[in-house]
């Protein structure tokens, strides 16, 4: 049997509502301006370690093989069916900006909107009703 810490995984599954609406209102209101730059940063900084904090939490509730890196995390959880397939390319490209985000952030480009601003809000709902679909469809069975 398997233990999927549940409240967990809802607990920042929660958060992507707030996110979403960040994210969306940054992207309609994009100046240019620092607290712009930094919120946008924050917010995709968010969106990456919910993807990979609800990604670990099932590859531990589900016993699957161990991540070797964050990259690792969305290979995994794409492969054994939690997401489709279509979005295996946004999350893994979503995950790749964790670096420049947090060890290059001098270099980040504050006064530009990125564009996983923009295509964010849609990926995260998406892995959400995704993970939500796989542990009712795993766990409720």
């Amino acid at each position: 049997m398997y233990y999927v810490n549940r409240d967990q995984i809802s607990a920042r599954l929660n958060v992507i509502s707030d996110l979403t609406d960040a994210l969306r209102y940054i992207a309609e209101h994009w100046d240019g301006s620092l607290l712009q730059g930094l919120a946008q940063e924050r917010a995709l900084h968010m969106a990456i370690e919910i993807v990979t904090d609800v990604g670990s939490c099932i590859i531990d509730g589900f016993i699957m093989r161990d991540a070797s890196s964050y990259e690792d995390i969305i290979e995994i959880i794409g492969g054994e069916g939690v997401f489709p397939a279509e979005l295996h390319e946004p999350l893994l490209g979503l995950v790749r900006l964790r670096r420049p985000l947090v060890q290059d952030y001098y270099e980040w480009p504050r006064n530009e909107l990125h564009p996983f601003t923009l295509s964010t809000p849609e990926t995260l709902e998406a892995f959400q009703a995704s993970v939500e679909a796989y542990m009712a469809r795993e766990l409720d069975a």
